[in-house]
């Protein structure tokens, strides 16, 4: 997947089927449904791939325990369904993670008991653990790290776990593989109209090279996520902002603090929200917090009560209350959430589940949602096409679709989330002595997954590989900025990059990474 490709084929001029504006989730989404059913697909990000909300989730692939207890069983039932597709179709990226629901009350864990046995009945044949009643004994084994006043009893639920940007860049290796046409750095800064008034395409700006492009389309999709009013405004200056963002709030801390197997997972916390604890690349990612915010942006920061709130919760629960000075990375992500109708503020009045909407103009708009259901998500978009005669009606076919890399899951080595590409890398690894170390001594990451990201992932900037390709950044902030301009001076050689670049790029990364770190 090289990117100079990628562009001759926009320069082409030639007309696409359905062009498809955002590369998170949902977009990638949509250009792997779009291609498979055999439309020509174009996909355009402004940034890189899941630079936005995508790469800040809480890494969990799950149904939504607490939508059951809010009783939205249909959008429960479509998430785990969606669970267990991912987990047949990416297996290499998917991890069935056992999630323990501390019982501190003698009811608490025969009361969730039952919640979660719903639960797996649910997921049906699709299900990937069977939910169980954990007594004191057990509980504190599997828990150990958790206060045992915490744990009187307890109960067991199995969700599922992976890596956002790591799907995002199979997803779009996967458009790619099946025919698309996919290009990170290429803004869509207009939409073009016939003289009826419908959309027949979209102008786009190289960010790199600057240069500009007029693309001839059928279909065009909004699929930006928390940015879809910003192109909903450029369709209709007039209309009303489809999408509210909520702030999610994330930190990464050592897995000392919780050092089995199992997640822990709050079900109610001091003010009502769920809390994780959930191990993700031998570290501990706790949160998340549910704020609602004013502006869409590319790298939202922290309110210092919402760490306030994560850490306050986590002492109540850990024998070793962490503290800012443990935090190795805060990240903080914004959801795209429909907006309420009467203007309601709360984020608990705001739907999870993603609507469709096609404008008069012909525009498909997609909006709220969540990684678990983004394959649903792309099928519901692309239906939504067919079904206003925007584009031929053909079947969609990913129910079952292989995402790039498919492999049985490795998870001894952190290489395994590469799936089939791992060979390639372990010769890249073998094939120089630098090339085979490590970036940091304190991490596994190896200078071959740098180069290969530039090489085959499309990665243009230091950035794209420390915060996206390699998880660096999201692990440990501190560690990133080290390795930065070390990093830069290696992958400047493979992108044809002089040394002004290289010094660009560290110090836009380090100051990048001071709001990552305290």
């Amino acid at each position: 997947m090289k990117r100079q490709e990628q562009l001759e084929r926009i320069k082409s001029g030639e007309e696409w089927d359905i062009v498809v504006i955002g590369g998170g989730a949902t977009g990638l989404g949509i250009a792997v449904d779009a291609t498979t059913r055999g439309f020509k697909t174009l996909l355009l990000e402004r940034m890189d791939f899941a630079k936005g909300t995508s790469s800040r989730s809480t890494k969990l692939v799950h149904g939504g325990v607490r939508y059951l207890a809010q009783g939205d069983v249909a959008l429960v039932r479509e998430a785990l369904r969606e669970r267990g597709r991912l987990g047949k179709n990416a297996p290499h990226l998917f991890k069935s993670e056992a999630f323990i629901i501390p019982g501190e009350k003698w009811w608490t864990a025969p009361y969730y008991t039952f919640g979660l046995w719903l639960y797996d009945r649910l997921a049906g044949k699709l299900g990937i653990g069977r939910t169980r009643y954990l007594g004191k004994d057990e509980a504190n084994r599997l828990l150990q790290g958790v206060k045992p006043e915490k744990l009187r009893n307890g109960v067991c639920y199995y969700d599922g776990q992976f890596d956002d940007a790591r799907l995002a860049v199979n997803l779009a290796q996967t458009a790619v593989d099946h025919g698309a046409t996919v290009v990170n750095y290429c803004e869509v800064t207009g939409l073009s109209k016939n003289d009826a008034g419908k959309i027949n395409g979209v102008k786009a700006k190289d960010i790199l090279s600057g240069d500009a492009f007029d693309i001839k389309a059928n279909c065009v999709v909004n699929a930006t996520g928390v940015f879809t009013n910003e192109i909903n405004a450029m369709d209709n200056p007039e209309g009303m902002d489809g999408v509210v963002p909520s702030q999610g709030v994330h930190i990464v801390i050592d897995r000392e603090f919780l050092p089995g197997d199992s997640a822990l997972m709050v079900p109610k916390t001091s003010d009502g929200r769920v809390l994780f604890a959930v191990p993700w690349h031998d570290k501990l990612v706790v949160g998340t917090t549910d704020t609602l915010v004013k502006d869409a942006e590319y790298e939202p920061k922290p309110l210092e009560k919402e760490i306030d709130f994560i850490l306050n919760t986590a002492k109540d629960y850990l024998v070793k209350a962490p503290t800012r000075a443990d935090i190795k990375s805060v990240f903080v992500g914004l959801r795209p959430l429909a907006a309420p109708k009467d203007g309601g503020k709360s984020t608990k009045e705001v739907s999870r589940s993603h609507k469709v909407h096609v404008t008069p103009s012909g525009m498909v708009d997609i909006i709220g949602g969540k990684w678990t259901t983004y394959r649903q998500m792309a099928e519901d978009a692309v239906d939504a096409a067919i079904k206003e005669n925007v584009l031929p009606a053909k079947d969609c076919k990913t129910v079952d679709l292989k995402i790039h890399g498919y492999q049985p899951a490795d998870e001894k080595s952190h290489l395994g989330l590469y799936g089939s590409d791992r060979a390639a890398i372990e010769a890249l690894a073998k094939s120089d002595a630098k090339a085979g170390s490590k970036i940091h001594p304190d991490h596994p990451f190896l200078y071959a997954e740098a180069l290969w990201a530039v090489r085959e992932e499309m990665a243009q900037t230091l950035e794209d590989v420390l915060a996206r390709r390699i998880r660096l950044l999201f692990l440990d902030a501190r560690a990133a900025a080290e390795v930065a301009e070390d990093v830069a001076r290696y992958i400047a050689a493979e992108l044809g990059k002089d040394e002004a670049w290289v010094k660009e790029q560290t110090a836009s990364f380090r100051e990048l990474a001071k709001q990552y770190h305290f």
